[in-house]
């Protein structure tokens, strides 16, 4: 009898553990592919990944490639940005962009009750604190449309965009004069278009 049940113990037991391995991998990266086109020309990438590290944090990478050249007009920009989520909270973002105007970066960590913000950017530079956890970034909105956020973490600047909706799904992000325009189909974000003052780039999605 009693060997019996240790029989089916370990049998039980060697049934379930695979379950319970598989249990604790996380679950497969949601990838987004993007082209970057300006004047109908494509001129870059950019890919937004979302990784599942645990059942709580999530890793969102998002990284672009961009080279532009319009006779004396030369544009060569690359960034990565990394955000690490716990809990639906911004814990640590961390900007890397390589440029044909220098190396750039930006860091964003939480302390445990405020943000330390560092943002050394090309034409831009930022030193502050926030002690308000930031839920909602630049990154989120390519994974989920930004319903009922007011405002948007740039990673880039270290400050936020105010966001408001607009016809057709579509929400404007802006920021100190800037304005991109997000536009969603069927909560996929398909088309944005960021407004500059030679020519707008505009970053479409590749299902």
């Amino acid at each position: 009898m009693h060997l019996t049940w240790l029989t089916t113990a370990a049998l039980l037991g060697s049934s379930l553990l695979p379950l319970a391995v598989r249990a604790q991998h996380p679950a497969p990266a949601e990838v987004r592919r993007y082209v970057i086109e300006v004047a109908g020309l494509r001129v870059g990438t950019m890919t937004a990944t979302r990784q599942p590290l645990s059942a709580a944090e999530v890793r969102y990478t998002l990284v672009s490639d961009v080279q532009v050249s319009f006779l004396v007009y030369h544009l060569k920009v690359y960034y990565k940005v990394i955000n690490l989520v716990g809990s639906d909270q911004l814990l640590l973002s961390t900007v890397e962009a390589h440029t044909n105007q220098g190396n750039f970066a930006s860091r964003t960590e939480w302390k445990g009750d405020h943000y330390d913000i560092v943002a050394d950017q090309y034409k831009h530079h930022y030193r502050g604190t926030l002690r308000q956890p930031i839920r909602y970034t630049v990154t989120d909105m390519f994974f989920r449309a930004p319903t009922g956020q007011a405002q948007a973490y740039g990673e880039y600047f270290g400050d936020y965009f105010m966001l408001s909706p607009a016809p057709g799904s579509t929400y404007r992000a802006r920021r100190d004069g800037r304005e991109d325009e997000y536009r969603y189909a069927d909560g996929q974000l398909t088309t944005i278009i960021k407004k500059n003052p030679l020519k707008n780039f505009v970053i479409r999605w590749q299902p």
